[in-house]
């Protein structure tokens, strides 16, 4: 029989007779390789979902003429063009190629649905826009009804009229963002079927109504031209043709460049950073998993060393026994990852679901399932296994012959030169860790730093943990012999004698536990940060906005409605527009600068507000990287292409609330897109009580859409919310790294049953009762969960501080430790390490005492 062949035969044979004590690495691997597949799987499903409805809705159309110029800053995704004139259309028929041409005039349209509750947002837009007559440009189809006609009518989407409870003959209102009042005549579907364009809205309206109101002049703009090419004229050959008749500023592009682009887009900011960060988390849960998979490896080899010893006293080879180990490293690894695969399908519909809970809508659609989904999972989980099975792998087969003859080995992992070593790599990495974050937290400040140090830092209290692990439970379980007599210094005494098993079934749950800290304490500076600036910047009594994820804004004119309120002394809107200034394009702030002073806290000023239609306010911050001063002349050019030399006519502090430049509503006028508030501050008359004027300005409020009125504390606590989401999300998905840290603890006790079964038996052969053991099993799950959620919990308040001052480029951010989350993650661990421990316990109470002692 070759030496591969028997190498085998020991490796199936083994996992057969040993297979109870692989299960939890069994588990362990397919969970966490089900959370990375099922992130894969997500991201293929949504960058297909996303590729086939801008597929869909560009697939009449040949090609588009639009502005050349397209303006770009952070906060506005694709770039914002100037609109094209809607005569041209006319014009451009009689280009020979030219089977149809519409003109496409879109913008923001949120309905109001029959509850009186805005339809939609949360994410997706909400869309309205010109109905196109040529069924071949436009992608919806009448279901019911018909095709707007006269002014105020209008079609809506079937999964808007859904959500919202309409029907055709229904009236309600259209925010855009001023309140129109529409009369729905047709309800339609996206193509011959779907329910709407993914989690869009959307209401098509008659050209006239169109341009009314989602046009910056009111009448003649489009926001493009669309066309369908004749028979045998394919869309290069067409896009040539137009561009010859093409005025200077405009281009024409093929349908299928503006589907990439658009493909493109979401792929390159949503796609990558909602994968990248769902990554993330399968990246922890994988760490945590190679904890379990080393322990019980680990562990398995030790308990085997006299069969180990018995193969090598019988003529087998150190590296037969190696590979033996790996080869079961392999053949769990493959058959767990191929589970967690199946079960990575699950997890993609998991999380589907769990973003729709957050209002957080993705596309609809069936899952897809890439060759690199499949494949990548399948090697991490069978990599990760080997990988962490190679350790034990070689201390197998540098077992001796004569190992057969001793009992099992002490573990002197924190003592002797193992632990001098131990010492000296572990302290060097938690030094140069600390040193690196606390530079990085705050010398610059830089998160790469921070987050190279904080790595570090982990990765040497990982290393450490042995050498600590007996001093740490032995506090730990100083007041168990009080508590619980003699099972609680057994329990005590098991969890110190094995230190290096100790510290790394404590390693796994401490990093799940160091993340769901870093992330609370994380989020808890925020909200403090958020809570702090509204307090301090913001002087009114009563904000005005969307609420939510609810974009579109408001309408300028309730500002103004609400000023003219008797309880009112002042009301400003606030509002976002897009320019290149200095050549740069940035996000300006519309609004009256005069006003806002006097309800939101701009620091000190220089120069004046009194802005008039040629003047720019800048924040210091801002003016110090252009040096620029109170006199200097900007250039700034528009979305509409009007260029025109601006006066920057005061310097303020800036905030939270205000961006970096303030533009006055009559410097902006001229060139606005469709125009839009996104906050409305609201100062009372001196003796109106709050609940008097908030009733007045939520009454005021009514015919536009019925947006969020709020207080000043409940605004901070509504902008806070979104923190709150977020966690949620965060330790949603950090609860499988969690989980499988609670398998391992379970997984370690009941291997270490196994090996102590004699010691067991004896213990109740001398009058230790079933409870009594059950105690003691339980007592030493609940000490390895505490040392790694206290460690977890102060590493992870630590870096949380870290990242809060690295975020913090300006200095002005609060850092906070929230008492009560923090005291809910440390009990949570306590009774999650109760948990762990009741099976092995029971386990170890149903033990034979007879069949036990015999054991060994």
């Amino acid at each position: 029989m070759s030496s591969a062949t028997a190498t085998l035969r020991i490796s199936l044979r083994s996992l057969a007779a040993h297979k109870r004590r692989l299960a939890g690495t069994f588990t362990a691997i397919m969970l966490g390789v089900s959370f990375l597949a099922g992130t894969l799987v997500l991201g293929d499903t949504l960058r297909n979902s996303f590729d086939t409805l801008f597929a869909d809705a560009n697939r009449g159309t040949d090609a588009v003429v639009r502005s050349a110029d397209v303006m770009d800053t952070e906060n506005t995704p694709g770039g914002v063009r100037a609109p094209v004139d809607l005569a041209l259309a006319d014009r451009l028929r009689s280009v020979p190629g030219v089977a149809a041409a519409e003109p496409a005039v879109q913008g923001f349209g949120q309905l109001i649905g029959g509850n009186g509750k805005a339809v939609g947002g949360q994410g997706p837009p909400t869309l309205a826009g010109y109905w196109q007559a040529d069924s071949g440009l436009n992608p919806y189809r009448l279901a019911e009804g018909r095709a707007p006609e006269q002014p105020g009518e209008a079609v809506i989407n079937r999964g808007a009229a859904k959500a919202g409870g309409l029907a055709v003959g229904d009236s309600t209102l259209l925010r855009t963002p001023d309140p129109v009042k529409v009369r729905i005549v047709g309800i339609a579907t996206f193509g011959p079927e779907a329910d709407g364009m993914g989690q869009n809205t959307y209401t098509g309206l008659t050209l006239a109504d169109a341009e009314r109101y989602l046009t910056p002049k009111g009448q003649g703009q489009a926001s493009s031209i669309q066309f369908r090419a004749a028979g045998g004229v394919s869309q290069q050959e067409l896009v040539s043709a137009l561009s010859a008749q093409l005025p200077s500023g405009l281009e024409a592009v093929t349908g299928a460049k503006v589907t990439q682009e658009a493909t493109d887009q979401v792929s390159s900011r949503f796609l990558t950073m909602f994968t990248t960060l769902l990554l993330v988390f399968a990246g922890i849960a994988l760490l945590v998993a190679t904890f379990t998979i080393y322990n019980t490896f680990a562990i398995v080899v030790a308990q085997r060393t006299r069969e180990n010893a018995l193969l090598r006293a019988l003529g087998a080879a150190r590296g037969q026994v190696l590979a033996a180990t790996l080869a079961e490293a392999v053949a769990v690894g493959v058959a767990a990852s191929v589970a967690g695969l199946l079960g990575g399908i699950g997890v993609a519909a998991g999380l589907k679901s769990l973003f729709k809970v957050i209002g957080f809508n993705l596309p609809t659609g069936g899952l897809v399932v890439g060759a690199v989904s499949v494949a990548l999972p399948l090697l991490v989980g069978t990599v990760t296994a080997v990988g962490s099975a190679v350790l034990p792998a070689v201390r197998a087969g540098r077992t001796a012959p004569l190992a057969a003859m001793r009992a099992v080995a002490v573990d002197t992992a924190a003592d002797g030169r193992a632990g001098r070593i131990r010492w000296a790599v572990g302290s060097l990495m938690v030094a140069a860790g600390v040193a690196a974050t606390v530079t990085g937290a705050t010398n610059g400040p830089s998160v790469a730093l921070t987050a190279g140090g904080a790595l570090a830092t982990l990765l040497g209290v990982v290393v450490l943990g042995p050498v600590f692990a007996t001093f740490v439970v032995r506090v730990l379980g100083a007041p168990l012999p009080r508590l619980r007599g003699m099972p609680g210094v057994l329990a005590e005494r098991n969890a110190a004698r094995n230190p290096k098993r100790t510290a790394a079934t404590a390693s796994a749950l401490m990093v799940g536990v160091t993340v769901v800290s870093l992330f609370t304490v994380f989020g808890a500076s925020i909200k403090a940060t958020m809570d702090d600036t509204v307090k301090k910047t913001f002087a009114g009594d009563l904000a005005v906005s969307t609420g939510g994820f609810r974009g579109g804004g408001l309408s300028p004119r309730l500002a103004e409605a609400i000023g003219g309120l008797p309880e009112v002394e002042r009301s400003v809107g606030l509002g976002r527009g897009v320019a290149r200034v200095d050549g740069h394009g940035r996000t300006l702030d519309v609004t009256d600068p005069t006003k806002l002073a006097g309800i939101v806290d701009l620091g000190r000023v220089d120069g004046s507000l009194l802005l008039g239609a040629d003047g720019l306010a800048v924040s210091r911050t801002e003016a110090e990287k252009h040096g620029w001063q109170v006199g200097a002349q900007v250039p700034v050019r528009f979305s509409d292409g009007a260029e025109a030399p601006f006066t920057v006519k005061a310097l303020y502090q800036g905030g939270e609330l205000t961006g970096d430049y303030l533009i006055t509503r009559e410097a902006w006028a001229p060139h606005k897109g469709q125009d839009a508030d996104s906050l409305v501050a609201v100062a009372l008359r001196d003796g109106v009580s709050l609940a008097a004027g908030k009733a007045a300005v939520v009454k005021a409020a009514e015919p536009f859409g019925d947006p969020s009125v709020q207080t000043r504390s409940e605004y901070a606590k509504s902008a806070a919310s979104v923190v709150d989401i977020m966690l949620s999300v965060v330790y949603a998905l950090l609860a499988l790294a969690v989980l499988i840290a609670l398998l391992g603890i379970a997984n370690t006790l009941t291997l270490a049953v196994h090996e102590r079964t004699r010691e067991l038996g004896l213990l109740r052969a001398v009058g230790q009762t079933r409870s009594q053991l059950r105690a003691m099993v339980r007592w030493e799950s609940v000490l390895v969960a505490l040392f790694g959620t206290i460690g977890g919990l102060g590493l992870g308040a630590f870096l949380g501080w870290a990242l809060v001052r690295a975020a913090d480029t300006e200095g002005t951010g609060s850092f906070a430790v929230p008492p009560l989350q923090l005291s809910v993650v440390l009990v949570a661990g306590l009774v999650a390490g109760a948990v762990a421990g009741l099976r092995p316990a029971r386990r170890a109470a149903r033990l034979d005492i007879l069949r036990a002692i015999a054991t060994g």
